[in-house]
């Protein structure tokens, strides 16, 4: 009895999960005015999907390690880590990338969206960024936390602020690449574990799951806002590219 209602309480967190995709993605698109597209997610376990194998996801067999057939039944191997739904079994960014539909297919049409995750009620939502949409600089976490912190104390308003496990993400507004190229430009160096997330770019929101683990709001948008506030990159920059370099192992290394 103990374990029937372990399951049942198991899959009401899994529909209300779901929903929370779901009404996510339509605020980000309808309320905000924010393109976004369901993320390709991660292959289920073996023996835990309500309808397993279906859709050519991968299966994740007693031994731990990820299978799939390959060309001519040979299987492959995906390693002991969390696997990505796409065909790639070495992604290195499982579960939080676009797949099918591709990038180009980002819209704030609520009809494809509540579509989009009726079908797939576990995909993650991912943003577009650039153009109408905000842009975003991500750098490793604990880099992220000594940039907010150097941030708060200088008096700085920041907008929303994506963490997952590994890496932070500042929301900015829109910026084109020749401006951040020459903003860049007159810096003396640029970490390489900074990332800038512009035009052609994407970045996970929450409440999504990838590979690296939950994704959340370290700074939650403000609530009842009819669209969230950005600062531009050039206010925060200087504050990133400073932490990156200070933190242990913020500045060179690429932390997914």
């Amino acid at each position: 009895m103990r374990e029937i209602l372990g399951r049942r309480r198991r899959l009401r967190f899994r529909r209300k999960a779901r929903t929370a995709r779901q009404e996510a993605a339509v605020t980000f698109a309808v309320g905000w005015d924010w393109p976004v597209l369901p993320g390709v997610g991660l292959a289920e376990p073996a023996g835990t999907a309500e309808s397993p194998g279906r859709g050519g996801l991968w299966t994740r067999p007693r031994t731990g390690r990820a299978e799939r057939p390959g060309p001519g039944g040979a299987t492959r191997t995906g390693g002991d880590g969390p696997v990505c739904a796409c065909p790639d079994p070495g992604c290195v960014v499982p579960g939080a990338h676009p797949f099918d539909p591709g990038l180009l297919a980002a819209t704030t049409d609520e009809r494809m969206i509540r579509w989009w995750w009726t079908r797939r009620p576990d995909a993650p939502v991912l943003l577009a960024t650039g153009g109408r949409a905000p842009c975003a600089v991500s750098l490793p976490a604990p880099a992220g936390a000594h940039a907010l912190r150097d941030l708060d104390a200088m008096g700085m308003r920041l907008g929303p602020v994506v963490a997952t496990p590994t890496r932070w993400s500042i929301l900015v507004a829109p910026y084109g690449l020749e401006r951040l190229g020459e903003l860049l430009y007159a810096k003396d160096s640029v970490p390489s574990s900074l990332r800038f997330h512009g035009e052609g770019g994407y970045l996970l929101l929450p409440p999504s799951t990838a590979g690296t683990g939950q994704v959340r709001w370290e700074r939650a948008p403000l609530a009842g806002s009819a669209r969230p506030w950005l600062p531009d990159v050039e206010a925060v920059v200087d504050a990133l590219v400073a932490a990156s370099t200070a933190t242990p192992g913020g500045g060179s290394r690429l932390a997914y």
